[in-house]
């Protein structure tokens, strides 16, 4: 039954991938410099800031960036009742215009990642979490490296605190519910087969061991 779900998703999600394609070229230029608004949360590499709840953005795809920030720009993201921080990114996305978005996310994308590895905040059973990441790595790729043709960000190296998060959002259906939100709604019955806060912890625990 798993692997129908999953070829369903697969059938789904390259289409709506293909019909997103913004068609525009990037600026990398423009991206760096409309990246200053960005950095005073998410810092100047791009690390994340856990005081300021900011995620680590390093790692993640163009594709991925860009259609996050037009989550938050149209509302798809950030409205949702019990989203405490979602809020936050909506005023700042709605700075950039498309070609913005495009800028933006090539230029974080394009970003070197740091040697050191950023500093677990998430303690789980690692070993407990590989069990459970099984069903996750349909989509997310056994060493958590997503999956651009499915819409799958990747995972491996990102702010665990912030995984955690999200695996939350999505469980109570504050990230996912909207109907334009194809990938969300997608991520909400994943995230559903973790029944509890501990589950939780242990997949993102797991999640850390990978490179």
């Amino acid at each position: 039954m798993q692997n129908s779900f999953i070829n369903l998703l697969k059938a789904a999600t390259v289409a709506t991938l293909l019909s997103s394609n913004s068609g525009l070229a990037a600026d990398l230029a423009a991206g760096k410099a409309d990246y200053k608004v960005c950095a005073v949360c998410h810092g100047q590499t791009a690390e994340g800031n856990t005081t300021l709840n900011a995620p680590k953005l390093i790692g993640l795809s163009a594709t991925y960036l860009e259609r996050q920030l037009r989550h938050f720009k149209t509302g798809v993201r950030g409205k949702a009742k019990g989203d405490r921080f979602g809020p936050q990114m909506q005023p700042m996305a709605a700075t950039l215009d498309d070609a913005g978005v495009v800028d933006v996310a090539a230029y974080i994308a394009d970003l070197p990642e740091p040697v050191k590895k950023a500093k677990s905040k998430v303690k789980g059973d690692a070993q407990a979490g590989a069990q459970l990441y099984a069903t996750c790595l349909a989509c997310h790729g056994a060493a958590g490296e997503g999956n651009e043709a499915l819409g799958a960000p990747r995972l491996a190296g990102q702010s665990d605190w912030y995984l955690l998060r999200q695996l939350q959002n999505f469980k109570k259906g504050v990230r996912g519910s909207d109907p334009t939100d194809t990938y969300g709604a997608q991520m909400r019955p994943m995230a559903a087969l973790l029944s509890d806060k501990k589950s939780q912890k242990n997949v993102v625990a797991y999640i850390n061991t990978l490179n």
